[in-house]
Parts: C-alpha cells; sequence; structure tokens
C-alpha cells in the first residue's frame, strides 16, 4: 500500500528496467513497458540488457537509452563501470531477473526499486529486505505474467498484457523490395533454427516438412540469422520452386518488417515466433523440450498462453505441436541437459503439421 500511495503522489519520470537474459524476455517485457508508459504520461524508460541482446532491444518501442552489460573479460570493472553511470539516476528501477547482479543494480540505480526474487527465502531474504517490493519468480507462470507482476504492486491494474513490436521504415521498405525481387506477395514465414541445437527440429523431419508446405502453392520464405547454427540449416535446405531462402539476409529490424508482411510462422520456439505472435500472426510452433507454461506464444487475442502439453494443440492464433511423451515438456536443454539431442522433436511427424497448416490455408483463405 506505502509503494502505491508514494508511486500516486511521485509518479515516475525516469525509469529502468533491467532484462539481464536472452532476446525473448527482452522482447517479452513490452507489455510491462507499455503499461508503465500510459500509465505515468510517458516517462523516460531506459533498458539494462546484456550485450548480446541489443539488436532486438533497439527495436522497442518507448526506449530512450539502452545500457549494455558484456559477459566477457572484466566483468569486476565492468558492473562497477555500469553502477557508476546509473546509480540513483532513476525514480524507478524495475528488474526482471533474480540474480545477484542484477538485483544489485536495480537497488544501485533507482530511488524505488522492484525485483524478481527465488522463491527460496535463504537465497532471496536479503533482497526482500532491501527492495522496495519484490515478487517470487515462477517458472511454472508464463514469462509475460511474471514479467509484468511490477504492474500489480504499483497499482496499475487497468490494462490488458499484449506483445507489440516495431520496426523501421528503412526495414518496411527493405522488406519490401526484397519480396518484389523475388516475386513474393501472399506469404508463410518459415523459422528453423533456435539460439540453442536442442531446439532445432532435426534436419531429415525438416526437410520432409518443407517438401510437404511446398506442395501446399504458398510461397515458403525461410529466415534466420548468421549464426553458425542457421548458416549450418541454409546449407542443409532443398532447393524447391516454393521455398525462398533469406538466412542471413536480414537485420533484426528487417525480420520484424518482413514477418509483418507475412500470412503466418512455422517454426521452432524462438524470438522470430514471438514477434510473429506480437503481429497477431497465424502461428504454427513446434516445441521440443521447453515448458509451454512459461514460453508458448501469447495470444493477443486471448490475452494468454497456453499451460497445456498436447500433441496438437490449438488457442486463439495459435497451434502448437509437441511429442506425445510422458516427459514432455520437460524444460531440459536436450535429453541429457547439456544441449545436446532431444529424442521429444525426432517425434513430431511433418505430416501432421502439414495437414494442420494445409486445412487453414483451405478454410481461410481458399475457401
Amino acid at each position: 500500500m506505502f509503494l502505491r500511495n508514494h508511486i500516486k503522489k511521485h509518479a515516475p519520470r525516469r525509469i529502468l528496467i533491467i532484462v539481464q537474459r536472452s532476446n525473448g524476455d527482452v522482447f517479452l517485457s513490452s507489455p510491462l513497458i507499455e503499461a508503465l508508459y500510459k500509465a505515468n504520461g510517458r516517462p523516460r524508460i531506459d533498458l539494462l540488457v546484456n550485450s548480446d541482446t541489443l539488436a532486438i532491444a533497439e527495436t522497442m518501442a518507448h526506449i530512450e537509452k539502452i545500457h549494455l552489460f558484456s559477459y566477457g573479460k572484466g566483468r569486476v570493472a565492468e558492473t562497477f563501470g555500469l553502477l557508476k553511470k546509473i546509480a540513483r539516476r532513476y525514480d524507478l528501477s524495475i528488474n526482471l531477473t533474480a540474480s545477484d547482479r542484477s538485483v544489485m543494480l536495480a537497488l544501485v540505480s533507482g530511488r524505488v526499486t522492484i525485483s524478481a526474487v527465488e522463491q527460496d527465502r535463504k537465497k532471496s531474504w536479503w533482497k526482500r529486505f532491501l527492495l522496495s517490493a519484490c515478487y517470487e519468480f515462477d517458472t511454472s507462470r508464463h514469462i509475460i505474467e511474471n514479467n509484468t507482476m511490477a504492474l500489480d504492486l504499483l497499482g496499475i491494474r487497468d490494462w490488458k498484457p499484449a506483445v507489440s513490436s516495431c520496426h523501421s521504415p528503412e526495414a518496411a521498405e527493405s522488406a519490401r523490395r526484397m519480396l518484389a525481387e523475388r516475386g513474393i506477395s501472399r506469404f508463410v514465414i518459415f523459422h528453423p533454427g533456435a539460439q540453442y541445437s536442442y531446439k532445432v527440429y532435426p534436419e531429415k523431419l525438416r526437410t520432409a516438412l518443407l517438401e510437404g508446405l511446398n506442395r501446399l502453392g504458398v510461397p515458403i520464405v525461410v529466415t534466420g540469422s548468421r549464426s553458425a547454427l542457421d548458416l549450418e540449416i541454409k546449407s542443409q535446405l532443398p532447393q524447391l520452386d516454393n521455398v525462398y531462402d533469406v538466412i542471413g539476409l536480414t537485420s533484426m529490424d528487417e525480420l520484424i518488417a518482413l514477418s509483418e508482411r507475412s500470412i503466418a510462422y512455422i517454426g521452432a520456439d524462438t524470438l522470430t515466433m514471438h514477434i510473429a505472435a506480437s503481429q497477431n500472426k497465424r502461428i504454427f510452433g513446434i516445441f521440443g523440450p521447453t515448458f509451454v507454461s512459461a514460453w508458448s506464444p501469447w495470444s493477443n487475442v486471448l490475452g494468454s498462453g497456453t499451460r497445456l502439453n498436447s500433441p496438437v494443440q490449438t488457442y486463439g492464433n495459435v497451434t502448437l505441436f509437441q511429442a506425445d511423451m510422458p516427459c514432455v515438456a520437460c524444460g531440459k536443454a536436450g535429453c541429457d541437459d547439456e544441449h545436446g539431442i532431444s529424442e521429444c522433436l525426432y517425434l513430431i511427424d511433418p505430416d501432421v503439421i502439414t495437414n494442420e497448416i494445409d486445412q487453414w490455408l483451405t478454410t481461410v483463405l481458399r475457401g
């Protein structure tokens, strides 16, 4: 109650959001940022993120400045350098992860501080004591629900969580030219890669899926980054009439613009899937060991993800595919939990995916 009354009397004009995790975590902080921006009369909002998430952070709406943390050499020196830059510069600091370093960054930077903390009180007691307010990070709760817990603590309730994305006019023009040069109008995106190999649909099944999709008569634009994993996938793509490979040819800004022009997303549970979901595209997501309760595509139409594990399920504009195995989803980084093979991905039939997409195309676009 004290925190809510304080915020009502002293609306924050400078806010720092700290997200020291992956691209998806940064991108899915957008509902929090949007709500804070509207509720506080367009305050200045800055981000503090890891350096390897800068590309997606630069596309976020309402952000004025981005502070970077690098996990390279000299972490202690870099931490102290960051602390000096942000010390007491903000009226409100909100940290979306429970790590010791990120909590300290919040405590030093903000006059009012809110953070996720571990459920284990032996680890988090000092954080609970020092922070203005905190909430327990719950891995069984959707990441967006976790990321927006601070809003309830601040008394901001008149809002509906929705994920949004934006891109520059230059990126839109670049995407338009890319499609025009290839003679593509209506198309679907197929995004086979991910940050980690244990999330990637296996090559043999991926080829069979592309061959099935190729027969549907709708152009398939295959997207990906310039990472070693995506470039390996690029080298394995079959040569098919309706498949157009643009892996490694787009910036993050251009990828968002390209996704905006698509009619659907097909592929791995990765950042590009969440971008497409933010644009209310039809989603066909292939999930391996990832917890859908935390990382399922957020349906803006429904205002939710899913908590259900099922070989095939549809909610709102989203269809997900998982293996029919008792261990799904396990949440591990591969079966060995060391970034090895995910056996569950080998048991998702590409014909099942193709049939679902064909039915959608038939009923929605050809009917």
